[in-house]
C-alpha cells in the first residue's frame, strides 16, 4: 500500500476515498445487479467445469445421507434431533424414546416438518431452537430464522398437540432472545425498538413478559448500557432450587451476572469480568478466569484451572466464602467446555488439540475427579448432558475415523457406542500427522496434515485455519473433503494458530487487537514448514477460511501472495476501517480493536486487506463467497473486496454470493452442497494450473 493511501485510510473510509461503498447497502438494487452478474460469472466457470457435476452430486449425496448419524440429546425420556435428507430439505424436528434411539432404526416421532410449514406459510422457515418448559418440557418457544440469519420469529409451539398455541406468546423476527420463567411468564432479552437494541444490534433490555399481555407492555427489569455487547437473562436450575441469572456483556471476553432475589434486586455475583465456564452444580458456582485472580480468602485461580464457591452461602450472606480448586491447570491442556447431569459435572479438555472428558463428583470432603473411559487421541466432546436425568453422550472422531456416539445412562458409569458414521472415503492409504512450525517471534505452532501416506513429492494442498475468539479447530471426520479431495491424492492441513482456544486463554490474547499479526505469521509460518517438508510449493498450496478465517486468508493473500497458488475467503471480514460501522460489528472491538481511535486504527490499517490491494501485486486466483441474508458478517466486505480486486486487473477473483443461509449457510443443504463443489473445482483448477 502507498503512503499516500495509508495516510487517508487511517480513520473509517468516506464516500469519496470508497468507489465501492455502494456495495455495502445489502439489498439496493444497485448492489444486487453486481451480485447477480458476479454469480452468472463464477457459476459460469466453475460450475460449467466437466467435473462440477459429479462434485455437488457427492457432496449433496453425502450432506443428505439417511445413514448420516442422528445427533441427539434426551429430555424427559425423549431423544430430539433436527433432521435435513434430500426428501426434507428445510429439516424434520422430531423425538424419539431413549432405548429406540440405540437402536439401528429408531422409530422418529415427526414435532415439526418445516418443509410442510413453508410450503403453507409461504416462507423458508429455518428452525433456529426451542426453549422448553420445566418440568413436562412439551411447550416450547420456537424460533424460525426466515432466511436463516440469526434474527428469528418466536412462537409458543405445543409438542404434544404438534400445534402452534393458539393466542400464546408470539414476537416478530429479531436478535432477540427467550426463555421460560413459568409456564405464564416468558424472559424477554428484548432487540426490537432502537433503544432497545446495544451498538452492536443485540438485545440491551430485559423484560418479564406475562401472558395475555402485549408484548411492548413487558416489565423491564434489567438493562445493559448501549455500548455493552448485549444483555441476556435465564432460568438456572440446581436440584430443586431456581435462579433467575442476568447477564451484562461488556464484550465477547468480559461480563458481569447478576441474580435476581425474590426482593427485586439484582444483586452483582462479584467475580471477575472475565470468567468464563461457569456451571451451577450442587450450591457450588463452577467458574473458570481468563486471567489470574486472587479470591478474597488468598486462593490464586488461574486461567485454565476450575473453581468454585458456595453459591448458597453467598445468597445467604452475600459475602464470598473460601473457593475450591476443582481441577488444577496444566501445560498445554485447555477447557473446552463443561456440562452437568443431576448428579455429575463433566469437564471437556483439550490436551495438545487432543480431546478428554474428566467427571466431577462433589461431596462433603471437596471434589473428586476420575477420568472417562473415552477412545484416545482424537477429538472427543460432550454431545449431551442431561441437566434433569442422568444421560450423557460423547462424542469421538478424527480426521480418518467417521464419527461416533458413545452413550451413557448412569452419569458415564457405563458406555456403549450406539451410532456410528460409515465410511465415506478410502483411507486405508491415507495418514494423520501432527507437525510444528515456528512463527516469526520463535513461537512453535502445531497444524494437522492429512496425506497419502506413500506421497513422495509436493501434491495439491488445502491449508485451512481461524485464529479468532477462542475458537479452537480440532480434528474432524469430513465425508465432502475425503472424497472430493483426499481421494484424489491431495493433502489436507489444519493450523492451531494463536488467536484460537487451542491452548486457552493465553493462546488467544496472544494474537489480541494490536497482537493480531502474531496470528497471521502463524499461519505463514505454517505454509512455509509445508514448502520446506516438501508436501507442497507454492504453486500448490492453496488456502480457506471463513468469517474471521476468512480475514486470515484475506490478510495472507495480500501480504504473501508468493506463498499460495489459491485463496478462498469465505464470509469475511476486510474492510477492518469500516468494520464497525457494517452491523453487528461493534461487537467485535475486544477482538480487534476499534477504528475510531486514532491508535487503535494505525494497527489495524496495517493489515486490512481491503485496503492493501496492489495493482501490481500477483495475486493467485482469488474466490470469495457470502450471503446477502448473512446478519452476522456484512456481505459488504466480501462485495467491495472483489470490486477492488477486479477493478486493478486481477482478473482471477471469482466472487459468489447466496441469497439466503445466513453466516453459516443454514436451511437447505442443495445451495450448500453447490458451494462446496464449486469450491473443490475452483482448488483443483487453480492448484493444478488449469484456472
Amino acid at each position: 500500500m502507498t503512503k499516500s493511501i495509508a495516510q487517508k485510510q487511517q480513520g473509517p473510509v468516506g464516500k469519496t476515498e470508497d468507489p465501492f461503498l455502494w456495495l455495502e447497502d445489502r439489498t439496493g438494487k444497485e448492489a444486487l445487479d453486481w451480485v447477480h452478474r458476479q454469480n452468472e460469472a463464477t457459476t459460469g466457470e466453475l460450475q460449467g467445469d466437466p467435473s462440477y457435476q459429479a462434485y455437488f452430486q457427492t457432496a449433496l449425496d453425502l450432506m443428505t445421507a439417511e445413514d448420516n448419524i442422528a445427533v441427539g440429546s434426551a429430555l424427559n425420556g425423549h431423544v430430539y434431533n433436527f433432521w435435513q435428507d434430500k426428501t426434507n430439505v428445510l429439516g424434520l424436528w422430531r423425538r424419539t424414546t431413549v432405548a429406540s434411539y440405540k437402536t439401528e432404526k429408531p422409530d422418529w416421532e415427526t414435532i415439526i416438518d418445516f418443509d410442510s410449514l413453508s410450503a403453507k406459510e409461504g416462507v423458508k422457515w429455518v428452525f433456529s431452537g426451542a426453549s422448553r418448559l420445566y418440568p413436562d418440557f412439551s411447550r416450547c418457544l420456537l424460533s424460525l430464522s426466515p432466511d436463516g440469519g440469526d434474527a428469528s420469529e418466536m412462537r409458543e409451539f405445543d409438542i404434544e398437540t404438534k400445534s402452534f398455541v393458539e393466542g400464546g406468546f408470539l414476537a416478530p423476527a429479531s436478535k432477540s432472545g427467550f426463555n421460560w420463567l413459568d409456564k405464564d411468564t416468558v424472559i424477554v432479552s428484548a432487540a426490537f425498538e432502537e433503544d432497545e437494541k446495544t451498538q452492536s444490534g443485540y438485545p440491551r433490555v430485559v423484560k418479564l413478559w406475562q401472558r395475555g399481555t402485549r408484548l411492548e407492555d413487558a416489565t423491564p427489569i434489567f438493562e445493559a448500557q448501549k455500548q455493552d455487547l448485549a444483555a441476556g437473562g435465564s432460568l438456572e436450575f440446581d436440584g430443586d432450587k431456581r435462579h433467575l441469572f442476568l447477564t451484562r456483556t461488556l464484550d465477547f471476553f468480559a461480563s458481569h451476572s447478576f441474580l435476581r432475589l425474590p426482593s427485586g434486586e439484582n444483586r452483582r455475583i462479584p467475580l471477575p469480568d472475565d470468567i468464563t465456564d461457569t456451571m451451577l452444580f450442587r450450591d457450588q458456582l463452577v467458574f473458570g478466569v481468563r486471567s489470574p485472580w486472587t479470591a478474597p480468602d488468598g486462593t490464586l485461580c488461574r486461567p485454565d484451572g476450575l473453581y468454585s464457591l458456595d453459591f448458597a452461602r453467598w445468597i445467604e450472606t452475600n459475602a464470598l466464602g473460601p473457593v475450591e480448586t476443582v481441577l488444577e491447570p496444566a501445560d498445554r491442556v485447555s477447557i473446552a467446555g463443561v456440562a452437568r447431569t443431576q448428579d455429575r459435572l463433566f469437564i471437556n479438555l483439550m490436551d495438545n488439540v487432543r480431546g478428554k472428558v474428566v467427571a466431577c463428583d462433589r461431596s462433603g470432603s471437596g471434589w473428586s475427579l476420575e477420568p472417562v473411559a473415552l477412545p484416545e487421541n482424537g477429538n472427543v466432546g460432550i454431545s449431551h448432558a442431561e441437566r434433569f436425568g442422568s444421560s450423557v453422550s460423547f462424542s469421538f472422531t478424527d480426521f480418518l475415523t467417521p464419527s461416533s456416539i458413545i452413550w451413557s445412562d448412569d452419569n458415564a458409569a457405563t458406555l456403549t457406542t450406539v451410532k456410528s458414521q460409515p465410511a465415506r472415503f478410502d483411507a486405508s492409504s491415507l495418514v494423520s500427522e501432527q507437525f510444528e512450525a515456528r512463527s516469526k517471534d520463535g513461537t512453535e505452532i502445531p497444524y494437522f496434515v492429512v496425506r497419502r501416506r506413500d506421497q513422495n513429492g509436493p501434491v495439491p494442498t488445502l491449508l485451512y485455519g481461524y485464529g479468532g475468539f477462542e475458537v479452537p479447530l480440532l480434528p474432524g471426520y469430513a465425508g465432502v473433503r475425503g472424497r472430493l479431495w483426499l481421494e484424489k491424492g491431495n493433502a489436507y492441513v489444519q493450523a492451531n494458530i494463536r488467536g484460537g482456544g487451542e491452548f486457552g486463554p493465553n493462546w488467544h490474547q496472544a494474537a489480541l487487537k494490536s497482537n493480531r499479526q502474531n496470528a497471521f505469521d502463524d499461519f505463514i509460518a505454517v505454509a512455509q514448514d509445508l514448502v520446506k517438508r516438501g508436501i507442497a510449493t507454492p504453486a500448490t498450496l492453496g488456502i480457506q477460511g471463513g468469517s474471521n478465517g476468512g480475514l486470515l486468508t484475506g490478510v495472507s493473500l495480500t501480504q504473501h501472495p508468493e506463498l499460495f497458488g489459491a485463496v478462498i475467503i469465505d464470509v469475511p471480514l476486510l474492510d477492518m476501517l469500516r468494520y464497525t460501522e457494517l452491523p453487528p460489528g461493534a461487537s467485535w472491538m475486544a477482538e480487534y480493536g476499534d477504528p475510531a481511535k486514532p491508535e487503535e486504527a494505525e494497527w489495524l490499517a496495517a493489515y486490512s486487506p481491503y485496503q492493501h490491494v496492489e495493482a501490481d501485486a500477483a495475486y493467485p486466483p482469488v474466490l470469495l463467497t457470502t450471503s446477502t441474508a448473512d446478519d452476522r458478517v456484512h456481505p459488504g466486505h466480501a462485495r467491495k473486496m472483489a470490486g477492488r480486486l477486479q477493478a486493478v486487473g486481477h482478473t482471477k477473483t471469482l466472487f459468489f454470493e447466496e441469497t439466503e443461509g445466513g453466516h453459516g449457510g443454514r436451511g437447505d443443504r442443495r445451495p450448500q452442497a453447490a458451494q462446496a463443489a464449486m469450491k473443490y473445482v475452483f482448488l483443483q483448477r487453480a492448484l493444478n494450473g488449469t484456472a
